[in-house]
């Protein structure tokens, strides 16, 4: 499992990968990228049918950990998936553009 900087994961995800933010809910509502999916990693297992298999996934949390429990947990089910270090606030730190839904 790799961990990518803030600008190599926006770099991926402008190339078509998959933005996948798997923080609770109300964290998500409080700030999220505008590009991400919401799958909170409580609710991953029954959801990997959202997850395409056909792009790189960019894994998200708030600081870097569950992402990078999630990128590995997808990388051994067949996924490409990298871990975002840092997470959102690596993100927000670097100005990037946050939409909060709360």
């Amino acid at each position: 499992m790799s961990d990518v900087s803030v600008a190599q994961a926006v770099e991926l995800v402008d190339a078509g990968g998959f933005l996948l933010d798997v923080r609770e809910d109300h964290e998500w509502q409080a700030g999220h990228a505008p590009d991400a999916v919401h799958i909170p990693m409580s609710a991953l297992a029954a959801r990997t049918a959202e997850i395409p298999a056909d792009r790189t996934i960019v894994c998200v949390c708030h600081v870097g950990a569950r992402s990078a429990i999630v990128a590995d947990a997808l990388n051994r089910g067949g996924w490409t998936a990298v871990n975002m270090a840092g997470g959102m606030e690596a993100w927000g730190t670097a100005g990037l553009p946050i939409v909060a839904t709360s």
